[in-house]
C-alpha cells in the first residue's frame, strides 16, 4: 500500500544500505519516522494533510517495510545513532540540509537520536508516545513492567526471540495492533494486514533494533545525559497518560532532555497518528510555528 499522491524513491543512505520513501507536497521539509510494528503508511493521514504546505518525507526505517535489512553482526547497525545517520543522509540526498523531525514509537527514538547527534540538521521535534531510552527502563519495575514484556523478550541475545516470534508472527505483531489501539476503525483491515506482512518479513531486524535499545543505544544516552548534551531545538511530545498508570512525572522526565519543550497527554490510543490524525496535524504545525 502507497500513500495516495506521493511519490516513492529509493535512496542509499549508508554503505549497502537503501531505504524506500514516500516523498510529497512542496515547502519546508518535514520528515515522519513510522513505529512498531508499522511501516511509513501509518502516517498516510497526517503526511497528506502537512503536504499542502511543506514538502513530507516518510520513509521506511531501516530493517522495516520496503527499506533494507542488513544483518545485524556487530550490534550496532541498528543502534538508533546509526538509524538516525540514514535519516539525516536521506534528507540530505533529497536536497534537505535542515528538517523538522517527528517519530512515532521506535522512530521517536530515531528521532531523539537525530536531535542529539544532528542538532544543526534538526530545525524542530515531535516525539510521540515513547519515553527516552533511559528513563524507559527505569520507569519499568515490578508487576507493571508485564505492559512491556516485549522489551524484555526483544532484549535476548540473537536466537531464541527471533525463533519465537517467526514462529507466530502475525499472533505476536497482531497482539500490539489490537491492543494499543483504541479504535479499531483507524487500522482498517487492509492496513492491518500491510502491516503484518512488513513485519512478518522483517522479524530479525525489527529484533535487532529493540535489542539495540538495551544495549548500544543506553551506553550513547548515559554518555550524552553525562555530557550535558540535550535537545536544543523547540521540542512537542505527545503521549498517553502512561505515567499516571506506571507512577512517573512524563512531562519532567522528557524536559531533563529537552529544556524548551510542550509536552501533552492524548485520549486516543498509541496509534495516534491514525486514531486522531487531525490532534497530531495540530501540534506538529504549533511546533513548527515556534
Amino acid at each position: 500500500m502507497e500513500i495516495k499522491g506521493f511519490d516513492y524513491e529509493r535512496v542509499t543512505v549508508a554503505d549497502g544500505v537503501t531505504l524506500q520513501a514516500a516523498v510529497g507536497g512542496s515547502g519546508s521539509p518535514v520528515v515522519l519516522l513510522h513505529g512498531f510494528p508499522q511501516t511509513h503508511l501509518m502516517w498516510r493521514h497526517v503526511a497528506a494533510d502537512l503536504a499542502a504546505d511543506h514538502t513530507v518525507i516518510c520513509p521506511d526505517l531501516r530493517g522495516y517495510g520496503a527499506s533494507d535489512k542488513p544483518v545485524d553482526t556487530d550490534g550496532e547497525r541498528y543502534a538508533k545513532r546509526t538509524m538516525a545517520a540514514d535519516v539525516v543522509a536521506l534528507a540530505r540526498a533529497l536536497g534537505h540540509e535542515r528538517f523538522a523531525l517527528a517519530g512515532h514509537d521506535r522512530g521517536a527514538l530515531v528521532a531523539v537520536r537525530a536531535g542529539l547527534d544532528h542538532p544543526d540538521a534538526v530545525t524542530h521535534l515531535a516525539a510521540l508516545d515513547v519515553l527516552p531510552t533511559l528513563d524507559m527502563w527505569d520507569v519499568l519495575h515490578g508487576t507493571t513492567a508485564a505492559v512491556g514484556f516485549h522489551l524484555y523478550l526483544m532484549a535476548q541475545p540473537p536466537g531464541l526471540p527471533e525463533q519465537l516470534i517467526s514462529g507466530s508472527s502475525d499472533a505476536f505483531f497482531g497482539h500490539f495492533l489490537d491492543v494499543w489501539t483504541r479504535d479499531p476503525a483507524a487500522l482498517p483491515a487492509d492496513v492491518r494486514a500491510a502491516y503484518l506482512a512488513a513485519s512478518r518479513a522483517a522479524v530479525p531486524s525489527i529484533v535487532a533494533d529493540y535489542r539495540a535499545s538495551a544495549g548500544i543505544d543506553v551506553v550513547h544516552d548515559r554518555a550524552d545525559l553525562s555530557a550535558g548534551n540535550r535537545l536544543r531545538m523547540p521540542v512537542t511530545v505527545l503521549q498517553q497518560d502512561w505515567g499516571a498508570a506506571l507512577g512517573y512525572d512524563a512531562a519532567a522526565l522528557w524536559r531533563a532532555w529537552a529544556p524548551d519543550l510542550e509536552h501533552r497527554t492524548v485520549s486516543c490510543g498509541h496509534f495516534m497518528a491514525e486514531e486522531a490524525p487531525a490532534e497530531v496535524v495540530a501540534a506538529l504545525r504549533a511546533l513548527l510555528a515556534r
